[in-house]
C-alpha cells in the first residue's frame, strides 16, 4: 500500500484532490487541521490516504519542455531551492499540530503501523530537505571553512543587506558556526537570537556617567560638515541642563567661526537655555575659553565642520587640543552620519583619528535602513559609541548608546517609538 497526503482549504477540497489523483479506491486514513483560519490566513487541512499498488493510476508520460521555454539551469536551481523551502515549512507546520489544536469535530485516530511509517517518511523528507539546502548554500557560502547551514540563511541575508563589511560578516559567521550549541541550530529563530547575542558582545559602548567630586566634563564634537554637530551639541546641553535627575551647569564653546549661521544657531540655543557661551577664533584662545566657563559641570565644544580630507581645518582643531594648558581633559567625540557606506565611515574615521578619538556618535538614524556599516566600524576600530541622534528634534531625538539598540536596528530596522 502506498501512503499519500493531500491538502486543501477544507477537508472536502483535499479529498477531491485525492480522488482526482488516485481515484475512488483510495482509503481515508486521517484528516487533520494543519493551520487554523485567522486574519489574513486561510485554513489548511490535510488528509492521508492509502491506495493499493495495483490500483494506483499509471503516471503520465513526461512531456519534454520546448526548447524556447526551457530556463537556464541556475534559474531552475533557484526554483528547486524555493520549493524545498516551502516543503520544509509544510513539514514544520505538520510537526507543530497538537491534539489541543484539533477541532472537536475531528475524532482522534488510533495510531496504526501505516501512520508510524508516515511519520518516519516525514522525518526522512525533512533530513533530505536540509541536505539539499546545504548543497545549494555550499555554492553561495562566503569564504569560510564550513558551509552555511540552511537555518542560517535568514540571518546571513539580513546581515548582508544591512551594509556590514563582508569580511566582518564572514568572521562572525565562522565564530557562530564554531561555538553555537548544536541544539540551538534547530530553527532560524534560535540562530537569530544567538547571532544577536554574539553581536551585542562585539559592540563597545561608553556608558554615560555624570561628573564626580566637583570634576568637570569637557566634550568636543568633531566631524565632517553637515553631520549635525551643532544640533547634537544643543541636544546634549538640554539633556545635561534639564533632563537628568540633577540639573547640571553647562557652558558652550564655539570653534566654528567659519560658518556665521552655525555660531548664531548655537548662540540662540544658549539664550533659550540660559547657558554661557564662548567663541574661539585662534587656538591660543581655547584655554582662555575653558577657564571662562570653569563654573560649569559640562563644557561642550562645537568645532568647524570640514571635509575628512581638509587637513588644514583638522590641524587647527588639533592645535587647540595641543595648546590646552588647563587641568581639564577633553573627551573627543567623532560625529558621523549613519547614512553613508562603511568604506566612507572608515575613511572619515582615519582622517580624524589624529585628534585622538575617544568615542563616536552617529546621526541621521532616521534616514537609513542599513546599520551594518556602523557595526563594522566599531568592530574594526574598537572605539566605543556614546550617543545616537535619531532626528532633528531638540532634545528628544538623542539616544544614549547601547549595544541592544544598535543590534535591534541592524536586525529589524529603526522604528521611532519602538527602538527609542
Amino acid at each position: 500500500m502506498k501512503i499519500l497526503t493531500f491538502s486543501g482549504a477544507t477537508p472536502a477540497e483535499a479529498l477531491k484532490k485525492a480522488q482526482l489523483e488516485v481515484g475512488e479506491e483510495a482509503m481515508l486514513i486521517e484528516t487533520r487541521e494543519v493551520q487554523k483560519k485567522s486574519l489574513g490566513k486561510s485554513a489548511l487541512y490535510e488528509i492521508v490516504v492509502g491506495v493499493e499498488e495495483n490500483s494506483f493510476p499509471k503516471p503520465r508520460a513526461k512531456v519534454e519542455e520546448p526548447l524556447m521555454k526551457q530556463r537556464p539551469l541556475a534559474q531552475k536551481s533557484s526554483d528547486v531551492l524555493y520549493n524545498i523551502s516551502e516543503a520544509a515549512k509544510q513539514i514544520s507546520k505538520i510537526a507543530e499540530v497538537t491534539e489541543e489544536e484539533r477541532t472537536p469535530a475531528q475524532m482522534p485516530v488510533r495510531e496504526s503501523e501505516d501512520l508510524k511509517r508516515i511519520k518516519e517518511e516525514i522525518e526522512k523528507l525533512g533530513d533530505k530537505v536540509k541536505l539539499i539546502q546545504n548543497m545549494f548554500w555550499s555554492e553561495k557560502a562566503p569564504k569560510i571553512q564550513a558551509a552555511i547551514p540552511p537555518e542560517f540563511a535568514e540571518i546571513y541575508r539580513l546581515a548582508q543587506q544591512s551594509g556590514m563589511d563582508q569580511d566582518h560578516l564572514d568572521e562572525i559567521m565562522q565564530l557562530t558556526l564554531e561555538h553555537m550549541p548544536s541544539k540551538m541550530r534547530e530553527s532560524s529563530a534560535t540562530v537569530k537570537r544567538y547571532f544577536q547575542v554574539l553581536m551585542r558582545k562585539m559592540i563597545p559602548v561608553r556608558l554615560e556617567t555624570p561628573p564626580k567630586n566637583g570634576a568637570k566634563k569637557v566634550i568636543m564634537l568633531v566631524g565632517p560638515t553637515g553631520v549635525g554637530k551643532t544640533t547634537s551639541i544643543a541636544k546634549l546641553a538640554a539633556r545635561f541642563s534639564y533632563l537628568l535627575e540633577k540639573k547640571y551647569k553647562v557652558g558652550l564653546v564655539v570653534l566654528d567661526t567659519y560658518r556665521i549661521g552655525a555660531v548664531e544657531q548655537l548662540m540662540q540655543y544658549a539664550r533659550m537655555m540660559k547657558l554661557g557661551i564662548e567663541t574661539v577664533v585662534d587656538p591660543p584662545e581655547f584655554s582662555s575659553a575653558l577657564n571662562a566657563l570653569r563654573y560649569s559641570d559640562y563644557i561642550l565644544i562645537d568645532t568647524m565642520g570640514s571635509s575628512p580630507y581638509d587637513k588644514g581645518k583638522i590641524e587647527k582643531i588639533y592645535e587647540c587640543l595641543r595648546g590646552n594648558d588647563t587641568d581639564y581633559s577633553v573627551d573627543v567625540v567623532l560625529v558621523m552620519p549613519s547614512s553613508i557606506k562603511y568604506e566612507d565611515l572608515k575613511a572619515t574615521y582615519e582622517n580624524f583619528a589624529p585628534l585622538g578619538i575617544d568615542t563616536m556618535m552617529f546621526t541621521k538614524l532616521d534616514e537609513t535602513r542599513g546599520f551594518g556599516n556602523i557595526f563594522s566600524l566599531v568592530y574594526e576600530t574598537k572605539v566605543p559609541i556614546s550617543y545616537f541622534s535619531v532626528g532633528q528634534e531638540v532634545p528628544e531625538d538623542l539616544v544614549v548608546a547601547t549595544s541592544d539598540f544598535l543590534v535591534e536596528c541592524l536586525m529589524n530596522g529603526f522604528s521611532r517609538g519602538e527602538n527609542t
